[in-house]
């Protein structure tokens, strides 16, 4: 016999389960709170499932959800690959048999027309056929459907399919397939114009945040302004204008991947990012001008040309400088770089990187570098040995002013100041698919980009003599012709971005314009939603600021008149000298000013009481002038001789005839 478990409470679960034979002896085993002693591993498991069903049901009568927390069901591989194998074999038995009938079919059938004629349509030869048909067409690839299914549902299923297959058209529409039809031409948006007024020198950096939401550009009159569709009127005022980065012209911008950052590379040797309003995020440290090994130096050294974010990673950004070298910051540690490259020339020397861009995937790094090179290298590894080297993508000595990656990753753009724009194919990276020539280029940052569906590829072109109107120019990436072109302005198109989201393009001018196209059917938001915004004007109100005491039951004496507007009430003070605080009025005749006529200094009385404020002939003679008073004062003293009256000894003065030779000095003995 089997020792029974020592138990506690009144709840009795069949738990013990030792085999098959013993079911009968050990059905009553009771248990209540627990046990005590060594419990079977099955036991366990009966007693999860039985708890996991009280608690759905009391989340059932709480929350009323069934089937709160399931765990997920464990499948047999093995038992579900021996079933596939046999389901398949059933299968191609299953098909070789509608063959072999099909067949057999076809002739009886040409056999019947000769005697009877065609059959009519619903007859069981051609359901047959359908049913061979759709069997081939919907071959099962794995276990069998369950029994359950009935073969009227698989049947409605694929009259659903047949149907679906028939309109296919109506997805289409609804996704616009019209612009696939149209020609390209037409999908450039353009029907529409906005002007914006950065100032009045170029624009040579643009820059969209990913939502579309805001635009930043940069002139080289240092200015960065910050420009938002949603808050802006038909004014097309920017939000915020600063000088980030001091003296320094700006080279490039660009939002980082989620938005929230904006990178910011000037002609400094530090490159400064800022938040979406414009403050100060952080500022990358300067190298050690006076190492020559630019990869023991924590910074650049000279000024930068250009920089990006990485596409994928939200922290990591790279700039690349004149002093012949690309680097990789964190936003975390701007004190020193991440990672350093340098390109080499042919002969193993340093050149100087003009543009730089990391792939959509984010896997390699590119730059195009002033001996007319392009390099690239993996960002998984190492940046020593480069993956793939181009010498001669442009002309030597000349800036390639910048470098774009299609949007499918197949084809790069490039463009440099020698007037061309190159395509090249990634997979066949050895001569470009075409050459773009005529096209001038005044300006380092001069851009180039492809289309969101990477059917076209567009640059900017810079004014020559004899030349009114700059434009924005459009060609065809399989065809290679000239699609369309937009007159832009009566000055040099520098930058252009064609943002995928708002379907819109940002062209910054040599005029300090900045325009922005789009289609009025085809776009969304960004422009569209300020032009429809009116400007009001701001009703400036003069108002005084001043303390207003309530007193409701105060005196008569003291009670304050209550004026029902303020424009009474700024007459009345204005009238009132203390409280308008006027100033005093000019003095239109009179001789000393003011305070002279007031007698209150000392001054003044000393040249009231002497006279000296009546004005002396400059033809008198001033020793004749003070000896006319010589009697008078002798006779009425004023000033000294009455203060020593009484002990001043007598003066005696030295006589005109008592002049003689004077005493001889005494000699020497």
């Amino acid at each position: 016999m089997s020792k029974k478990p020592i138990s506690f409470g009144k709840i009795n679960f069949n738990l013990n389960k030792k085999a098959e034979n013993d079911k009968s002896e050990n059905e009553e085993a009771t248990s209540g709170f627990g046990t005590f002693g060594r419990t079977l591993i099955q036991e366990h498991k009966e007693i999860e499932e039985i708890s996991d069903d009280l608690e759905n049901q009391h989340v059932h009568q709480v929350m009323g959800i069934k089937n709160f927390g399931k765990k997920a069901k464990n499948f047999d591989i093995d038992e579900m690959m021996v079933q596939a194998k046999k389901t398949a074999s059933e299968v191609n038995k299953r098909k070789l048999e509608a063959e072999l009938g099909a067949k057999s079919n076809e002739n009886n059938k040409g056999e019947a027309d000769d005697v009877i004629g065609p059959l009519p349509p619903g007859t069981d030869e051609e359901s047959n056929q359908n049913s061979t048909e759709n069997d081939s067409e919907d071959d099962l690839i794995g276990p069998t459907l369950p029994p359950t299914m009935t073969q009227a549902e698989t049947s409605k299923e694929k009259e659903g399919k047949v149907k679906n297959s028939d309109e296919e058209d109506s997805y289409d529409e609804l996704s616009g397939s019209d612009d696939e039809d149209a020609s390209l031409e037409k999908r450039i948006p353009n029907t529409h114009e906005v002007e914006m007024l950065h100032g009045t020198k170029a624009v040579v950096a643009l820059a969209v945040d990913p939502s579309g939401a805001r635009l930043a550009t940069g002139s080289i009159d240092y200015d960065v302004s910050f420009w938002d569709f949603a808050g802006m009127d038909s004014s097309l005022r920017p939000f915020r204008t600063l000088q980030p980065c001091e003296k320094h012209p700006m080279r490039a911008l660009q939002y980082s991947a989620t938005g929230d950052r904006v990178l910011l590379v000037s002609g400094a040797a530090q490159a400064k990012v800022v938040d979406r309003d414009g403050f100060e995020v952080l500022e990358c440290v300067k190298g050690d001008q006076y190492i020559a090994d630019m990869a023991r130096t924590k910074g650049h050294t000279a000024s930068l040309n250009s920089g990006c974010w990485h596409p994928h990673i939200r922290e990591e950004f790279m700039t690349c400088s004149q002093d012949g070298t690309l680097r990789l910051w964190l936003t975390e540690n701007p004190k020193q770089h991440k990672a350093v490259i340098k390109p080499r020339q042919q002969g193993g020397l340093k050149t100087n990187p003009t543009a730089c861009a990391y792939s959509r995937d984010g896997n390699t790094v590119a730059c195009g570098c002033y001996d007319g090179s392009v390099q690239m290298w993996d960002h998984r590894k190492a940046f020593v040995n480069t993956t793939q080297v181009l010498r001669d993508a442009h002309q030597k000595q000349s800036e390639i002013s910048s470098i774009s990656y299609s949007y499918l990753g197949t084809y790069l753009s490039t463009r440099g100041n020698d007037d061309t724009l190159k395509l090249w194919d990634l997979r066949s990276f050895k001569k470009p698919l075409n050459v773009f020539s005529g096209l001038f280029s005044r300006y380092e940052q001069t851009d180039c980009g492809f289309s969101p569906d990477d059917t076209m590829v567009f640059t900017g072109e810079s004014l020559q003599r004899g030349q009114d109107v700059g434009r924005l120019l459009f060609y065809d990436t399989k065809t290679f012709e000239l699609v369309s072109h937009i007159n832009v302005t009566k000055s040099h198109v520098i930058k252009a971005v064609w943002h995928a989201k708002l379907n819109q393009i940002f062209v910054g001018c040599g005029n300090g314009v900045v325009k922005c196209y789009y289609d009025h059917k085809r776009s969304l938001r960004g422009a569209k939603l300020c032009i429809v915004k009116t400007h009001r004007k701001k009703h400036s109100v003069e108002v005084v600021s001043s303390q207003q005491i309530i007193t409701p039951h105060a005196l008569p004496l003291f009670r304050q008149e209550k004026l029902r507007t303020s424009k009474k009430r700024m007459e009345k003070d204005r009238l009132d000298p203390v409280k308008s605080r006027r100033p005093d009025l000019p003095i239109t005749s009179g001789q000393g000013g003011r305070v002279a006529a007031s007698g209150s200094t000392l001054s003044s009385f000393v040249i009231r009481n002497l006279g000296l404020s009546k004005r002396v002939d400059d033809e008198q003679d001033p020793r004749e002038a003070i000896l006319k008073y010589a009697k008078e004062a002798e006779e009425n003293p004023f000033w000294v001789a009455p203060a020593y009256k009484k002990t001043q000894p007598k003066a005696i003065f030295q006589t005109d005839g008592e002049d003689g030779p004077p005493d001889a000095k005494k000699s020497k003995t």
